[in-house]
């Protein structure tokens, strides 16, 4: 009841490395739909 939560300081480095790998995970798994959607076509045409 008495406790008193502690305000964080706002890590602008932090937060800007969080952003910036989470971009670069969603351009990977973008690309990798690609290529997968272009394996796909190939494979749908050979058939």
């Amino acid at each position: 009841m008495g406790e008193i939560k502690k305000k964080r300081k706002f890590d602008f480095i932090a937060k800007k490395n969080n952003t910036m790998k989470s971009l670069n995970e969603v351009e990977y798994f973008l690309r990798n739909i690609k290529k997968m959607k272009n394996c796909i076509n190939i494979y749908k045409i050979f058939k």
